[in-house]
């Protein structure tokens, strides 16, 4: 518990420095960063070490092309080379994928099925779900959107654990993830849409700009419901493929996939909502 408390003491002001103070150019590159480390996580987990030294390198360098491309597609870059090439060297390194399967078909390391989708879904899947917080950082007042998938899913996570350990009599998924319970799923319901209206003040108070609450509830509720979501999926993976924890780099806290699931389902769903309404 202490490792976890040090490593959150440390970790969210440097996440809140990057996300909300640097410039956008920061988010995406700690977005590349997030997104080679959970390659090999996700690769070590299912493919095995042995496949995962080798094809680590692809799944990363796709991962890297999958953020830079939602960077590049910004206005600001628009009739630019850049912005015509990255699609391109994204679609080059799938192809890529597909055509070793065929050429190492039949040897001793030959490349699964499981091995294609694990690699496509560490390359492209999670660094696209995770890059709708770049997109959240690119819009007016980005260093307060880029906030409110992390505010929804981590006060969802907070109130889930507490909830669970006061109240928690009912199994969620007992097959997938043993401690949690039906009383620590509400409980974290309703610390998203809590978190949210917290964040709502502090964004009044930051901006002078007042958020519409309903939007903001239905928000934390939107984030918390897709962020326990995310933790369930994950948890089966791991479940699977029988590890307790995808990494090490967060002491206390896994790596970047244990730390960050709840927020790859979060950040889609709370993106397309934001960009549709009028906050």
């Amino acid at each position: 518990m202490l490792q976890r408390i040090l490593v959150a003491v440390v970790g969210i002001p440097f996440l809140l420095a990057v996300l909300v103070v640097a410039p956008e150019w920061a988010t995406m590159a700690l977005l590349c960063g997030l997104g080679i480390i959970g390659a090999h996580e996700l690769l070590s987990a299912v493919c095995g070490a042995k496949k995962t030294r080798r094809w680590w390198g692809l799944a990363g360098t796709m991962s890297v092309f999958t953020v830079i491309t939602v960077w590049w597609s910004d206005v600001r870059f628009a009739d630019t080379a850049v912005q015509d090439v990255a699609p391109f060297l994204l679609a080059a390194l799938v192809i890529l994928t597909f055509v070793t399967m065929v050429t190492e078909h039949g040897r001793e390391d030959e490349l699964s099925l499981l091995d294609i989708c694990a690699i496509l879904l560490a390359g492209i899947v999670i660094p696209l779900a995770l890059t709708c917080l770049l997109r959240l950082r690119m819009m007016e007042h980005g260093g307060g959107m880029v906030l409110i998938p992390l505010v929804a899913a981590f006060s969802s996570d907070s109130l889930a654990l507490f909830a669970g350990m006061a109240l928690g009599k009912h199994k969620l998924a007992p097959l997938v993830s043993p401690k949690k319970t039906v009383e620590g799923s509400a409980g974290g319901l309703v610390g998203g849409m809590i978190g949210m209206v917290v964040f709502r003040i502090i964004f009044f108070l930051c901006t002078e700009i007042q958020l519409n609450i309903l939007w903001c509830v239905l928000l934390g509720l939107a984030g918390a419901a897709m962020g326990q979501l995310g933790d369930l999926v994950f948890s089966a993976i791991k479940r699977e493929f029988g590890i307790k924890d995808y990494g090490k780099l967060l002491p206390g806290h896994g790596g970047v996939l244990d730390r960050f699931d709840s927020v790859i389902f979060a950040a889609p769903v709370l993106w397309l909502i934001i960009s549709h309404i009028s906050l």
